[in-house]
């Protein structure tokens, strides 16, 4: 389909390709800016934190005025300007999303390249609507803050080199796409919109890679914390610029060191019965697809699934209904004894990993089993029906067919779980922690969550991360090479 695609669709002539991909970088990097403060152009003071980004300022209100409030409640400004300048932030990002949507589509052929352009030149103009916003904010704030001679408290601002950034940004886009526009109006327009292949494998992509740029690696930019003696709200300066005084702080303090290898312990403990028990989900995919009910199968996938998708809050609520003091099986107990039984199974320390590994299991096991659910469905149906002629019986095509196809997806899911051996999540850990099981339950990831925002060290906590994560990807690539040396495949 590919080949025929690259014979029909027209591509744009060379100096206008030229032109698509400058396009496109700039587009591309406008959506970084949204997330980078130092690209922001809506400080128009200089209480406004200059931690706070587009996205940030469009997002929360709260965010954005947090060092306002006196300036609000004694009249020195107004709360319209600066609904003003989050108006005009989310004109910012809306602009922008609609320029990536006309960048996407100048990947097809010339019909939709010219549909396209109408996007990018919207956005533009919806950008530029957003810069005389917040320029309109700018000289509102300044003539408040001068009317109350309060212009020192609050610190006046002007224009900087990121409100004309971004105005340059939007023009740019806007010039380069009129012209991409001129371009493509000469040329031979397709009966219909038509896309190469590997562009929407692509596009389908983008999304998760948008996703992971934001969540996993725009967080980077917090490990400079552990470089410096950072206390919450202050400024990041060279005066508190320490080096690698929390990396060594980290092995020199002897209550550190303890700490770290006991939540090591308890992390270690965790991961390592979490693999020991990783065939479950194997063991229960397969046991599923043999029940003959379409019907009966279907309800229990249901059921085993819906608890992945409860909080761990509602969790802890149903066990605390069930195993604390005045409880369901306290209350069973004494029914059955006569005796009063006010055990209370989550306040203690017992079997703590035990119960954490019970626990896991009925929330995740269903959903776990969908992707050897999706391989069991996958395997070619025609050996089923030759063991069948052969006489195996179903234990025995379970064992000979169905085991030995799951097996790569085994492999490759057992490798990532050793590469995230150190990552057992803290949300399960911190709900059902308390006083007693604290010791034993404290994971590395709840470890990192009480140091830095339980006990405010947060360049320590940083340095505990960093090191977390830094070890996962060395076992990532251990695993990997582990696999290839054994299966002679890889899994990145």
């Amino acid at each position: 389909m590919e080949n025929s695609a690259k014979t029909t669709l027209s591509r744009p002539l060379k100096p206008f390709n030229v032109i698509y991909w400058f396009q496109r970088s700039l587009i591309l990097f406008s959506i970084v800016t949204l997330f980078l403060p130092s690209f922001n152009p809506g400080r128009i003071v200089d209480k406004i934190s200059k931690y706070c980004s587009i996205f940030t300022a469009a997002v929360s209100f709260e965010n954005l005025t947090s060092k306002i409030g006196q300036g609000f409640t004694k009249e020195w400004v107004t709360e319209g300007t600066f609904r003003l300048v989050q108006f005009s932030s989310m004109a910012l990002i809306l602009g922008i999303v609609v320029c990536c949507i006309g960048g996407c589509m100048s990947l097809g052929n010339n019909r939709m390249r010219i549909r396209g352009i109408i996007f990018p030149i919207s956005g533009a103009i919806i950008m530029l609507g957003g810069m005389f916003g917040v320029h309109t904010a700018y000289g509102r704030v300044t003539a408040e803050l001068i009317a109350s001679g309060k212009e020192k408290k609050l610190g006046i601002r002007t224009e900087d080199g990121s409100f004309y950034f971004m105005l340059v940004l939007a023009i740019a886009i806007l010039v380069l796409s009129i012209i991409l526009l001129i371009g493509e109006l000469k040329c031979e327009k397709e009966q219909k919109m038509e896309m190469l292949e590997r562009y929407k494998l692509f596009l389908y992509m983008l999304p998760i890679l948008l996703v992971a740029f934001i969540f996993s690696y725009l967080p980077l930019w917090g490990w400079r914390y552990a470089f410096f003696d950072y206390k919450a709200g202050a400024d990041l300066t060279m005066d508190t610029f320490v080096g690698f005084k929390w990396f060594k702080f980290l092995f020199e303090s002897e209550v550190t060191r303890n700490d770290i290898f006991r939540v090591l312990k308890n992390t270690l403990a965790m991961s390592g019965l979490g693999i020991l028990t990783s065939w479950f989900p194997i063991a229960f995919a397969i046991f599923l697809s043999e029940i003959r009910s379409t019907g009966f199968r279907k309800t229990v996938q249901i059921l085993t699934t819906i608890p992945n998708f409860i909080s761990w809050v509602l969790v802890y609520a149903i066990a605390f209904s069930l195993f604390s003091t005045e409880g369901f099986v306290n209350d069973v107990i004494e029914q059955i004894t006569g005796v009063a039984a006010n055990t209370n199974y989550l306040q203690n320390d017992s079997l703590s990993w035990l119960k954490m590994l019970l626990w896991g299991t009925w929330k995740g096991l269903g959903w776990s089993a969908i992707v050897y659910i999706a391989a069991i469905s996958g395997v070619d149906q025609s050996l089923y029906e030759a063991a069948m002629v052969d006489g195996a019986g179903r234990f025995k095509r379970m064992v000979h067919i169905t085991v030995p196809a799951l097996v790569p997806t085994y492999c490759v899911m057992l490798m990532l779980s050793i590469a995230n051996i150190l990552s057992n999540g803290m949300e399960q850990y911190l709900v059902f922690s308390n006083a007693i099981n604290k010791d034993t339950l404290e994971v590395l990831d709840l470890y990192v969550y009480n140091l830095g925002i339980g006990g405010g060290q947060i360049p320590l906590s940083t340095v505990v991360s960093m090191a977390k994560s830094l070890i996962s990807v060395t076992l990532l690539f251990v695993a990997n090479n582990v696999s290839k040396l054994i299966r002679g495949e890889s899994i990145i």
